[in-house]
């Protein structure tokens, strides 16, 4: 909502609100029809954006999308590796981590 309410504003557009829902799921891949991966599972993250003011059709259409081009939806949107690795001895200080 932050790039879209800046984008909006740079426009002097008359954006009022914006209001953005998140829902996340996992489905079958093969259930995807515009996914590149056909095996196994994903997460589907659906995104509802409602905007509210006197915005011509063109401008709402526009600000769908610079939502899609937001820094957060580019890097959901992307592959995601994740790396995990045992930090080396004594790295942890006394006051940080969790007693066992």
């Amino acid at each position: 909502s932050m790039t879209v309410g800046l984008y909006a504003r740079t426009k002097t557009w008359p954006l009022e609100n914006i209001s953005v829902s998140l829902r996340h799921s996992r489905i079958h891949a093969k259930d995807c029809a515009e996914c590149e991966t056909k095996d196994g599972m994903l997460d589907r993250i659906d995104v509802e954006i409602a905007l509210s003011g006197a915005l011509t059709p063109e401008q709402r259409a526009k600000l769908m999308e610079i939502a899609a081009k937001c820094p957060v939806h580019r890097t959901l949107k992307s592959e995601i590796n994740i790396r995990l690795r045992t930090a080396p001895s004594g790295s942890l200080s006394e006051s940080a981590g969790t007693k066992v």
